[in-house]
């Protein structure tokens, strides 16, 4: 009786999975896929490795009749065909019962999946790129449906599915773990089979176009066709006639019924499919049922959260937005750097801010067969606002460096104007202006400035060496005469008069017994007399020609008050006392005028 027991709920659970569950459904808004748990628990039941046969292909093109045919069920028992699936059937479903073969000596356990076709109302272009690239990831061999012929979208949908695959897969499993493709059987129903094969078909449709004139939609037509060398010598071409005219009581009518021509390709075809199984492989190894799930969690998980572009919009257009963000985050970097700064700072500058956006152009760039293109557009944009980032600062560099330039041509002009000739003041002001210019000036203008600048330089020490021993001289005349003024009417001093001629009559005398002032400034006095006015005139502590006026003008002011307030209290001092003793001594005189 146990055993009788056990058997019959076998049989029970046998009959429950005898059907189609879903696996992956499409949330509200047709944007994203969540697991669904029915199908997922037929599929933990197996312990064998499974491999997965998966038909895509576009809304209403055969691939539920198709898979009934492949499983030898009928409609009403099989996967829902045209209007009798309703919206549960959305997603991607999968037969319950697996199908047992032997590959290699081991058994293996075939589940078909039935995906939601693409181009249909009411689905974003990300929706039908989710469940294609699912579909690739998940599959040991990918039946790609197509009615007719191939045209140029169903080429590129594939590509995009194959590199959304590529990628996700690689961010889930690392950088070194190469995507393990599934095969890829090109199925195209067709009513005439005269002519080239569906196999020469497919060749000649996924050949590189020549474009000797370097078109631009030619050369993304064959970045299309190399991003599906992924799939090598994987791919495998077979035709299938339409089975009869009457397409819409397809489920109503038998083998008998059917164009024997279609019965015997759809024979053909299952041989072929049985023949082109083989387990699934994930880092080297095969998947039971558990792992199965556990690896479409995590790649549906890869897919929802990560933000992928769609075949409408091309890879290129979603890259193009990461380049501008990554190209955004090389601009504030930049932005950074307080201009004018020099060349090798800038350099500096920019290479750190473009291996930043390289890194983030990497971590989030679509498609490796895209990726190379996208990488030089995004150098070519970096390369773009270095150069403008370099004219601005040589804008900037220039114009720091030309006021410089004029402040510091003023302060030569001020120096030339000196009242009190001092060359040790012309080089201090000289050695300020130069070492302020060299460090206030910086940028790629600097080189340029520092010319104009060591001629400016010496035009004006030339000059203020040339007008200096002219200045000198007549200021040393009217010094000496000062001397003479107010030696012999001011403190009245005989020595200091004495040695005030005394320089007048040198400075005079020797311009006219050697001919020319020019001659004296070479003589040994001259040099004396020139240190001397040196240290008298300027000094770290004095500034003799800033307070010039001022000290001029307290001295006039002591040797007035010297001469005449000093002087009358002279006066007063001998005059008194001679008054005061004569009247004590002769009091008991009379007074006489």
């Amino acid at each position: 009786m146990v055993a009788m027991l056990a058997a019959a709920v076998g049989e029970s659970d046998a009959g429950e999975l005898e059907r189609a569950f879903p696996i992956v459904e499409p949330d509200y808004g047709h944007t994203k896929l969540r697991l669904s748990k029915q199908g997922l628990e037929a599929i933990q039941r197996i312990n064998t490795p499974i491999a997965a046969v998966s038909v895509i292909g576009p809304y209403r093109s055969g691939k539920s009749f198709l898979l009934n045919q492949l499983l030898s069920l009928s409609c009403d028992k099989g996967f829902g065909v045209g209007h009798m699936r309703d919206t549960k059937t959305k997603g991607i479903w999968i037969w319950g019962t697996p199908v047992e073969v032997y590959v290699d000596g081991s058994k293996v356990s075939v589940l078909y999946l039935d995906t939601e076709g693409f181009e249909s109302i009411g689905k974003s272009n990300v929706y039908d790129d989710r469940i294609f690239a699912l579909a690739a990831v998940l599959s040991s061999l990918l039946v790609y449906n197509l009615p007719e012929t191939i045209r140029e979208a169903d080429i590129s949908r594939l590509s995009f599915a194959v590199e959304l695959a590529e990628e996700f897969y690689g961010r889930l499993q690392g950088q070194d773990v190469a995507f393990e493709p599934a095969k890829l059987l090109w199925l195209i129903q067709r009513d005439f089979l005269e002519g080239k094969s569906v196999q020469q078909m497919v060749d000649e449709a996924l050949q590189r176009v020549p474009n000797r004139n370097g078109d631009k939609y030619i050369d993304e037509v064959n970045q299309i066709r190399d991003s599906l060398a992924i799939m090598g010598d994987n791919s495998t071409a077979f035709s299938l006639p339409q089975p009869h005219l009457q397409r819409t009581k397809l489920c109503d009518l038998k083998d008998q019924e059917l164009e024997p021509l279609y019965v015997q390709r759809r024979d053909e075809l299952k041989q072929l499919v049985a023949s082109m199984v083989k387990p699934k492989i994930v880092q080297g190894r095969t998947l039971n049922g558990k792992e199965f799930v556990a690896f479409l969690g995590q790649i549906l998980e890869a897919l929802n959260k990560g933000e992928i572009p769609s075949t409408g919009s091309l890879v290129e257009v979603f890259n193009k937005g990461i380049l501008e963000r990554c190209l955004k985050v090389y601009t504030e970097r930049m932005e950074i750097v307080a201009l004018p700064v020099s060349v090798d700072k800038l350099q500096l500058a920019h290479g750190l801010a473009e291996d930043e956006a390289r890194k983030r152009f990497d971590k989030q760039h679509f498609g490796k067969h895209y990726a190379a293109q996208s990488f030089l557009n995004l150098d070519e944009e970096i390369k773009k606002v270095f150069r403008s980032y370099g004219l601005a600062n040589e804008y900037q560099s220039s114009k720091l460096c030309e006021a410089k330039f004029s402040e510091c041509e003023e302060k030569m002009d001020h120096l030339q104007a000196l009242k009190l000739p001092s060359m040790a003041k012309f080089n201090a002001g000289f050695l300020r202006c130069n070492q302020s210019f060299e460090m206030e000036c910086v940028g790629p203008a600097k080189g340029s400035y520092e010319h104009r600048m060591s001629k400016m330089l010496a035009r004006s020490r030339a000059l203020f060496i040339r007008e200096y021993n002219n200045k000198l001289f007549n200021w040393l005349v009217i010094f000496s005469l000062t001397m003479v003024v107010i030696g012999r009417f001011i403190v009245k001093l005989l020595l200091l008069e004495v040695a005030a001629w005394v320089m007048f009559i040198f400075l005079e005398t020797y311009t006219r017994l050697f001919w020319s002032s020019e001659s004296l400034y070479y003589n040994p006095v001259w040099h004396a007399i020139v240190s001397s006015w040196e240290a008298i005139v300027y000094s770290p502590v004095l500034d003799l020609d800033r307070w010039a006026i001022p000290i001029v003008v307290m001295l006039s002011f002591l040797a007035v008050y010297w001469r005449c307030i000093g002087a009358r209290g002279r006066i007063g001092r001998s005059v008194l006392p001679m008054y005061n003793g004569s009247f004590r001594s002769s009091s008991g005189r009379p007074r006489t005028d």
